[in-house]
C-alpha cells in the first residue's frame, strides 16, 4: 500500500492505492463532520476483499483536550455481521498491524 485515500464527503470513497497505482476500494463515507468525526462504511470481508455485500462501521472522533492536543478515539463496530468469522477478523484489525498501525501512520502525517 502507497497510500489510503478518503473523500472528504458524505458518499465519497474510502480506498488503497497500490505502488503500482491499483485501488483497492475498502468502502464509503458514512458521516462527515469535521472537526468531531467521521463514519466510514467498511465493506471488506475477513480475507480484506472488497464486498458491497457486507458493511460494518468505523467511527474515527477528534476530541480537542488542549491547544495543539486531540485525542483520536477510533471504534470498529458491527463485527458480529460475519457470524463465524467476526472473532478472526476483530483480532486482525485489533492486531499491532491494524488499526493501531493505521493510527500511528496517521498521527505522523498529522504533525508534518
Amino acid at each position: 500500500m502507497k497510500d489510503a485515500v478518503i473523500e472528504p464527503r458524505a458518499g465519497g470513497r474510502w480506498y488503497e492505492k497500490g505502488e503500482d497505482g491499483s485501488e483497492c476500494e475498502w468502502g464509503k463515507v458514512l458521516v462527515w463532520e469535521p472537526p468531531v468525526r467521521v463514519v466510514l462504511g467498511w465493506q471488506l470481508n475477513p480475507q480484506f476483499k472488497f464486498d458491497p455485500g457486507v458493511v460494518t462501521e468505523v467511527e474515527v472522533r477528534f476530541i480537542a483536550e488542549a491547544p495543539g492536543v486531540t485525542l483520536v478515539e477510533l471504534e470498529h463496530r458491527n463485527l458480529e455481521r460475519f457470524g463465524e468469522q467476526a472473532e478472526a477478523l476483530r483480532e486482525k484489525v485489533g492486531s499491532p498491524r491494524g488499526w493501531s498501525e493505521l493510527l500511528a501512520l496517521y498521527a505522523t502525517t498529522a504533525s508534518e
